[in-house]
């Protein structure tokens, strides 16, 4: 049961990030998954005055205020567009569209999921996060940062022209990814994997050893084995480790392949 003794809608992030610094207090975003906890909350702070629930976008890039619910995203026109739906194809077959209409994107990406398919197709893309005290960071480096109780504000996508794509696989429409898979082409035909749900959380695999230096049905294969081979797989009730495996080189595969059939 998740216990609240106060609740606090804060005027600044200042004010915000004071607050949290309480170990026992906490920033909500849409509680979709802080709900089904055990704990108990001594202050629950609220952000939703600070007006973080936009997606603003400029000639370089798009800016994503923390409050922006995955819903929101997935019906941007402009994101779907230049993404080729990559976004929208990553969030429609989480829960459901009222779950959708409540959980923020600052609560999915500051927590990290190991079955996160948002945070997988955002490293797709040039994405950094804005963080209240720590400022920007690039968005592959704070997967892997330890959690501490700065706030995050906003996700930064910048424009640079590269193709990505998003695919995953699940038992069934609705549950949990067994495996998530986004693929990139950068202008400069640089290449990268990103896996998630291993079950660990996404991430990002380069084509370091310049496999696709020429693209191939024989080097695509070639490269799908090589980023299946540079990961970690583990088991849990969902599915088994080398499934997962046989499963990232099929999905890399096969994402990379429509991605070049789409030039």
């Amino acid at each position: 049961m998740l216990t609240i003794k106060e609740y606090v809608s804060v005027e600044s992030l200042e004010e915000a990030y004071k607050l949290n610094q309480n170990v026992n207090n906490v920033i909500l975003g849409g509680t979709g998954w802080l709900k089904l906890q055990n704990r108990n909350i001594v202050k629950a702070i609220d952000l939703s005055k600070l007006g973080l629930d936009k997606i603003e976008e400029d000639e370089e890039k798009y800016t994503i205020g923390c409050m922006v619910t995955l819903r929101d995203i997935e019906k941007n026109v402009s994101l779907n567009e230049y993404t080729n739906n990559a976004l929208k194809n990553s969030l429609k077959d989480i829960v459901g569209v009222q779950f959708r209409n409540c959980v923020t994107i600052g609560g999915s990406i500051y927590s990290r999921f190991g079955f996160s398919d948002i945070l997988t197709s955002l490293l797709t893309l040039d994405t950094y996060v804005e963080m209240y005290k720590g400022g920007i960071i690039p968005l592959k480096d704070f997967v892997n940062m330890p959690y501490d109780k700065d706030i995050l504000v906003r996700i930064i996508i910048k424009k640079d022209g590269r193709k990505v794509g998003y695919s995953a696989f699940r038992n069934q429409s609705t549950d949990f990814p067994v495996i998530t898979c986004g693929v990139t082409i950068t202008e400069n035909k640089k290449v990268y994997a990103v896996i998630g749900a291993r079950p660990y959380k996404a991430k990002v695999v380069e084509d370091n050893e310049n496999i696709l230096g020429e693209f191939s049905e024989e080097n695509i294969e070639k490269f799908a084995k090589y980023v299946s081979e540079n990961l970690k797989f583990d088991s849990n009730m969902r599915a088994s480790g080398e499934y997962r495996k046989r499963l990232t080189e099929v999905f890399v595969k096969r994402t990379l392949k429509k991605l070049m059939e789409e030039k």
